[in-house]
């Protein structure tokens, strides 16, 4: 068993390749659309932070700490906070003000 991990480990150079064959499952893709998102989100964030949008930036980049576990589980953390980042964005964008002005 050790000798497997040990080939493991030296194939470590092959992640995130095409020759990863455990990068194909439905959970590293979701992974790694979670990050992509993430940076997205950052950037978004850094751009529009100042006083005013700061805490509403802390919680917002602070959600992907909620998403915890593997499979079924992290889909149903996923399905948890999306409301709460929906209300987050629109803070942060300045929707809620444009929304009770009209």
């Amino acid at each position: 068993m050790m000798g497997g991990f040990r080939l493991l480990a030296k194939l470590k150079g092959l992640r995130g390749t095409a020759l990863d064959i455990f990068g194909y499952g439905e959970d590293r893709k979701l992974e790694r659309r979670l990050i992509a998102e993430y940076e997205a989100r950052i950037a978004e964030i850094l751009e529009r932070l100042d006083p005013v949008t700061h805490a509403v930036a802390v919680e917002l980049a602070a959600l992907p700490e909620h998403i915890r576990g593997f499979g079924p589980v992290k889909a149903e953390h996923l399905k948890k906070i999306q409301p709460r980042e929906q209300e987050l964005l629109a803070q942060l964008r300045g929707d809620t003000a444009r929304q009770a002005a009209a």
